[in-house]
């Protein structure tokens, strides 16, 4: 009987095998169709969101008067399905190349996928309008190009050229006067207005994510995870009292302090001298207090280094998943930064140059590094403070004036003029 129940079970082994095989097969075969089943799916779900939501028409704050909240809302549900239907697509393309199908349904799911995608291929020229600031520079540079190399733009125009039969202040006033007597001209400074609230927002809401979440995190985690886990490390193996030689010599002058106070406040006021056991009992009951302080500096600082790691964790986690708040942020400051005088920007310039480059900085970096590394509990080693002091606050002026002269000479000639003259 044993044996008949051994046979049966090899029998059934390879059945088993063959059979899981023959599914996976099966699976993979069907790639194709799944993957544009999928997609399909997904511009379903947005062709419902419009024709419900937005009257048929697309997903946009143009469409309706929605609220900011209602608006964000439809706009993830958006995403979320172009992203989903744009990967299937992929994965529908990428599975053809191995597989071939002649579904003619594919077709007629393919034709409305590209009806819905085309839909919002628009939005992504639209929003090529807040590009990053190094992306407008090679707009720029490439126009520039352009035009010195089309021996069209090196001709000289005359005066009549360059003003035309009429002034071209003229043509701006009637222009003027047409927007004003456009009725629908208001409506447009609304949703301008309302768009450009919206982009404010965002971007403060997400200056203030990047400040508020490595904070909590660093402190949130150090108080109630890292020292935990310090905690039950000291019970295995005691934490050192000092972990660099700088606390254990600012431990020394403190107690060497505390003992010659003892001595000198026995010398004002008069009385006897301390005898050498109980000034030898004092001294050492202060040992232990400041023992068990830079112990705890040094459980802290142990701490801190894991909790910074999770912080800066938290702050990358924040920045790759939320686009949307990047883009905002950039048009943010692009709209700043141009808004600004420029007196302003070379004042700017010059400010932010002086505390980072100029001749007091080193001063600054000192400062800080030490507290950094007082802030990790490593000590503060004077020669390779120098050695930073003596090569990155150079480099930082090398990459500022290469900036200046690249950059900013074409896009803001008269902000370098005005930054010269402040120099000197």
């Amino acid at each position: 009987m044993k044996a008949s129940f051994s046979n049966k079970t090899t029998d059934d082994a390879p059945n088993k095998v063959n059979g899981s095989l023959s599914s996976s097969y099966q699976w993979f075969l069907q790639t194709p169709e799944r993957a544009i089943e999928q997609a399909y799916k997904a511009a379903l779900r947005i062709k419902s969101i419009e024709e419900e939501h937005f009257g048929g028409n697309k997903i946009s704050a143009d469409s309706v008067d929605y609220g900011e909240n209602v608006m964000d809302y439809w706009q993830e549900q958006l995403a979320k399905n172009l992203n989903n239907a744009k990967l299937r697509i992929a994965e529908y393309k990428a599975s053809r190349l191995v597989i071939s199908t002649a579904n003619p349904v594919i077709l007629e799911k393919l034709a409305f996928i590209d009806e819905v995608l085309a839909k919002y291929e628009s939005d992504k020229s639209s929003s090529k309008a807040l590009v990053p600031f190094s992306n407008a520079v090679q707009l720029v540079e490439q126009k520039l190009a352009d035009d010195e190399s089309d021996p069209e733009n090196n001709k000289v125009d005359g005066i009549s050229d360059k003003t035309g039969v009429f002034p071209r202040s003229i043509g701006r006033t009637i222009s003027r006067i047409k927007t004003e007597l456009n009725p629908k001209s208001e409506e447009e400074v609304v949703k301008k207005f309302r768009n450009s609230s919206r982009k404010t927002k965002t971007a403060i809401g997400f200056v203030i994510i990047l400040i508020i979440v490595p904070v909590l995190t660093q402190q949130v985690s150090k108080q109630f995870l890292v020292s935990l886990l310090v905690e039950r490390f000291r019970g295995e193996s005691e934490v050192p009292i000092f972990i660099n030689s700088e606390m254990k010599e600012e431990a020394l002058r403190e107690l060497q302090s505390f003992e010659e106070e003892l001595k000198f406040d026995s010398l004002i006021k008069g009385s006897p001298q301390i005898a050498p056991e109980v000034l030898s009992e004092r001294v050492r009951e202060k040992a232990k207090e400041i023992a068990e302080e830079f112990q705890h500096k040094s459980r802290d600082a142990i701490g801190n280094i894991f909790a910074d790691l999770l912080a800066l964790g938290a702050l990358a986690a924040v920045i790759v998943t939320n686009q949307k708040g990047i883009i905002a942020l950039k048009s943010f400051i692009d709209d700043i930064v141009y808004g600004l005088s420029d007196s302003a920007k070379a004042f700017i310039i010059i400010l932010f140059t002086d505390v980072f480059v100029g001749f007091h900085s080193p001063h600054g970096w000192e400062v800080v590094l030490e507290g950094l590394a007082n802030h990790l509990g490593i000590a503060a080693n004077k020669s390779a403070i120098s050695l930073f002091i003596a090569t990155v606050p150079v480099f930082l002026d090398k990459v500022f004036k290469y900036w200046i002269f690249r950059y900013l000479s074409r896009i803001s000639p008269s902000a370098v003029a005005t930054l010269r003259n402040m120099n000197e």
